[in-house]
């Protein structure tokens, strides 16, 4: 009788924790990990979407101890400083060069820490850095060799490791198209590519939550940019109505789609 109970504790125990350990490793586990990250990226991207520099930079409060090594912490701070940098560029220098070097510098960690969860992600990380490169270039003259060429290598590896990933084609056009003194190649070359970003988004859209999985708007407002400057009007509108109904408080979405619609 005592080894009956025995055996029977020892079972109970047993399937107790191998219900833990498929809980712990089960998809739905795994996609509950991923929902705060989701909620940072959301929180990240709506700041920026309404130029809100203050919400933007408190998001850094939810990222958790700043001597974490988490891969997904460094990424996301590479993120805010990105937007910071781009929200500041035309307005304050000196802080635009601060942010891009943090970027760089948050993105920097999170590829060395070997514990990216997949290529995608090292591929986003990559692209993400190259555009922090870009913008650095252009901000800091006697940098500009340096960050430029690294720019170049880094979106080469993102392209290699993640030819479909959109936010990957994103920022690839997206250097091309913000070259100071690009040539109609160049901006031929960043047409096509926000268009395959565009499809490439709306294929992501499709499948389950992505981490990270910004970018769909952004990719819709550079082709409206892209067919303004080709005098393509119906053509820019339909690209903004894209964006806005992805991001309906993107204000340089609206901004465009006022002017647009103004004559």
């Amino acid at each position: 009788m005592g080894l009956m109970l025995v055996k029977t504790m020892c079972l109970a125990v047993c399937c107790t924790l191998g219900s833990l350990a498929v809980g712990l490793w089960s998809p739905d586990a795994v996609a509950a990990e991923k929902t705060n990250w989701l909620d940072v990226e959301s929180r990240i991207q709506y700041a920026y979407y309404t130029e809100d520099l203050r919400a933007l930079a408190n998001v850094t409060e939810l990222l958790g101890p700043s001597d974490s090594d988490s891969v997904f912490r460094r990424y996301y701070a590479g993120l805010i400083n990105y937007r910071l940098t781009q929200l500041t560029l035309a307005r304050d220098k000196s802080r635009a060069k601060e942010t891009a070097d943090a970027c760089v510098d948050q993105l920097d960690q999170a590829l060395k820490s070997g514990s990216a969860p997949d290529i995608e992600f090292k591929a986003d990380a990559l692209a993400l850095q190259s555009g922090c490169l870009e913008l650095l270039a252009g901000l800091q003259a006697w940098r500009a060799p340096f960050a430029a060429s690294k720019s170049g290598t880094q979106i080469e590896k993102a392209r290699h490791l993640g030819p479909k990933n959109p936010r990957v084609l994103l920022l690839d056009a997206v250097s091309f198209y913000e070259r100071p003194k690009g040539s109609a190649a160049d901006k031929d070359r960043a047409l096509q590519g926000f268009e395959q970003a565009a499809a490439a988004f709306e294929a992501e859209r499709r499948e389950t939550a992505h981490v990270p999985g910004w970018g769909g708007a952004e990719a819709y407002v550079y082709l409206a940019k892209c067919q303004l400057d080709r005098g393509a009007a119906l053509r820019a509108r339909d690209a903004l109505e894209r964006a806005l109904l992805i991001a309906p408080e993107f204000a340089e979405a609206r901004r465009l789609m006022k002017k647009l619609t103004s004559g």
